[in-house]
């Protein structure tokens, strides 16, 4: 885990270069706060901000002279397929400076940075399609003098860029690039769009702030004196899929078996999430499994629970049941070593502002900080863990999948209390962000980059529709949020179901199949039927655990009342302070899912919240 930042510029002298380079290495410690490296030429400046796991970690920048030309490269990231590469540079003839234990699955151990550099300098910009693996790097080529910047497939690792004058800049966080003294906190209409239509979730691309963007996942960015290319070197390609029902599975096995391995491939034992749902049980049993064959030592579980939350739960179409009781099902089953951690929900509340400086961005409120503390504590113990995320998205398990009024919906499914949600606006905001149209244009927009398979129809084009909405809209806010809380935390979060070879896969599994048997993800409870005891195989989705104790419901309430008599709030003038006073009378009667599964009431209160402390911290700018 690591934070990467860069300024490139034609016409700064070198002096002012450094301190702002320094100045953007800073702004990104909490993702790197052991070791920080720097890197200067007379239009280049590289920073990386380093977490230490391992001893063999390759410090960087890294330089390479290859002939008569040097490169430089800032990385974060791990490549699995690492040592393989190694042996296809080797044969072709480029001596290794730093050995490395390749094929370990530490970002630094793994020599990631020099097989990618050595890589890009044999084959260019098509290095890219030989790595598997999640990374977000930018490569100095100094002879040339261009920068190429690249991300992972599935945009597991975050990657920001802003042009301003006669230079670029590049971060793994925004709040690196807003480190630079020509980058200021402008937001316009569309910036306040995304914000309140449709935060927290964000367009791809889309940087909130007026001069910032996204290099999007699965992309790789060129920039010299000519200017700026952004060019997309993967995509989801829609064909027919020809094997049976018995042959997927098997073909599935084999792909999702071989990423899960992969990704437990480390210096030091990964960890497991364990909720005793059908996802993390998959995981969990895979990984105990492999190191009951190859090490004998047992798998370190965690899960997350609430202060008074088996008294407080109530059921929903989201939430059908607590994971209390099924966990140690899951751990007894397994014979793992585990670990409960228990939040406290005031906490979770008083952490609200720290999950907005980790984002940068209004966020999903205690569905983030809960992470994060949670995060914590398995750090106590272990630095890497893999989780279940991305499993829903991938397979189609989400209701939305199958609720008859979300699959006719004419907009976003995790987003249908849209009329709801636009009350809340000033009639100011409205007139100046066109809410409803704004929403329109984004849906459409998405629907358009649907990759269609030629004479599909009815259910299974639906059902693609919906598949391309959930990986390419909300699986981003998710990635995004393993990746803030975890790595601030010190942790390094895996998701195997963000395989590119399984999502790829999957892709084009029929919906039928997925849904056999008549579940949600019914093909993944079939491969791993004779893994996991058939209770758990066969029990309802259950997502992240949230709290329902009336403690977080009085405290983001009383919070927001404050903000509302504070006259000088520049969330006001954005909203309507009397409906959001009268929602907070109702609150304890009010069942307001706006966004997503676990966002509701409590959750819009801290949503707002999070508005008000983003635009006070960040000194935001809005402009028009």
């Amino acid at each position: 885990m690591s934070g990467i930042a860069g300024w490139i510029d034609w016409n700064m002298a070198s002096s002012i270069q450094q301190n702002v380079i320094h100045a953007m290495g800073e702004a990104l410690s909490q993702r790197g706060p052991d070791d920080r490296g720097w890197w200067f030429s007379g239009h280049a400046s590289l920073v990386y901000c380093h977490l230490r796991i391992s001893e063999e970690d390759v410090m960087q920048p890294l330089v390479i002279q290859h002939g008569h030309q040097r490169y430089v490269i800032v990385c974060n990231g791990t490549l699995y397929n690492a040592k393989q590469l190694q042996k296809d540079l080797l044969a072709l003839g480029h001596p290794f400076t730093h050995a490395g234990k390749t094929g370990t699955g530490n970002t630094q151990g793994t020599n990631t940075p020099e097989v990618i550099l050595r890589s890009y300098i044999q084959w260019g910009a098509a290095c890219l399609e030989r790595f598997n693996g999640v990374f977000a790097f930018a490569i100095w080529d100094e002879g040339n003098e261009q920068l190429f910047l690249a991300r992972d497939r599935l945009g597991v690792k975050p990657l920001f860029y802003a042009l301003h004058g006669t230079g670029f800049a590049f971060g793994s966080e925004i709040k690196a690039i807003l480190a630079h003294p020509e980058i200021q906190p402008v937001v316009d209409a569309e910036g306040l769009a995304e914000i309140f239509v449709i935060g927290p979730n964000r367009t791809p691309g889309n940087g909130i702030f007026r001069q910032i963007k996204e290099l999007k996942p699965g992309h790789a960015l060129l920039y010299n004196r000519q200017g700026l290319r952004t060019s997309a070197y993967w995509s989801l390609q829609s064909q027919p899929h020809q094997e049976n029902l018995e042959a997927t599975v098997e073909h599935l096995r084999h792909l999702f078996f071989a990423a899960v391995k992969r990704q437990l491939a480390a210096e030091q034992p990964v960890g497991s999430m364990l909720s005793g749902g059908l996802d993390s049980s998959s995981l969990a049993a895979i990984a105990a499994r492999h190191y009951q064959q190859t090490s004998g030592h047992k798998l370190v579980t965690y899960s997350v629970d609430y202060r008074d939350n088996a008294q407080y739960f109530t059921a929903n179409e989201y939430q059908p049941e607590p994971d209390a009781a099924w966990i140690p099902r899951m751990v007894s089953a397994l014979d793992t070593q585990h670990r409960s951690v228990l939040l406290d929900p005031v906490a979770l509340a008083e952490t609200l502002d720290q999950g907005v400086i980790l984002r940068d961005l209004p966020g999903m409120a205690d569905i983030d900080t809960s992470l994060y503390l949670f995060c914590r504590e398995i750090k106590r113990d272990a630095a890497i863990v893999l989780s279940g995320e991305c499993a829903d998205e991938v397979f189609g398990g989400y209701p939305w999948f199958f609720w008859e009024h979300a699959r006719k919906a004419t907009t976003f499914p995790w987003s249908l209390k849209v009329a709801e949600r636009l009350h809340l606006l000033s009639p100011e905001l409205k007139k100046l962000i066109q809410p409803e149209d704004y929403l329109r244009h984004r849906y459409e927009e998405a629907l358009r980059e649907v990759p269609r398979l030629e004479g599909e129809t009815g259910e299974e084009a639906r059902s693609r529709e919906l598949s391309y909405l959930t990986l390419t809209r909300w699986m981003p806010v998710l990635i995004d949020r393993q990746d803030r809380m975890g790595t601030a935390a010190g942790i390094e979060i895996r998701t195997p179901f963000a395989d590119h070879q399984l999502v790829e896969y999957v892709w084009n599994i029929p919906w039928e199949f997925k849904k056999v048997d008549g579940y949600a993800k019914g093909i993944l409870r079939r491969l791993m039927k004779g893994y996991l005891p058939e209770d758990v195989l066969y029990r309802r989705k259950s997502p992240f655990p949230k709290t329902y104790h009336p403690d977080y419901l009085h405290a983001v309430r009383q919070r927001l009342l404050e903000i509302l008599d504070d006259s000088g709030s520049p969330l006001l003038p954005l909203i309507q302070p009397a409906v959001v006073r009268e929602l907070a009378a109702r609150a304890e009667q009010l069942h307001l899912p706006w966004f997503g599964q676990l966002m509701n009431i409590p959750q819009l209160f801290a949503y707002l919240i999070q508005v008000d402390f983003w635009l006070r911290h960040y000194r935001v700018q809005i402009r028009v």
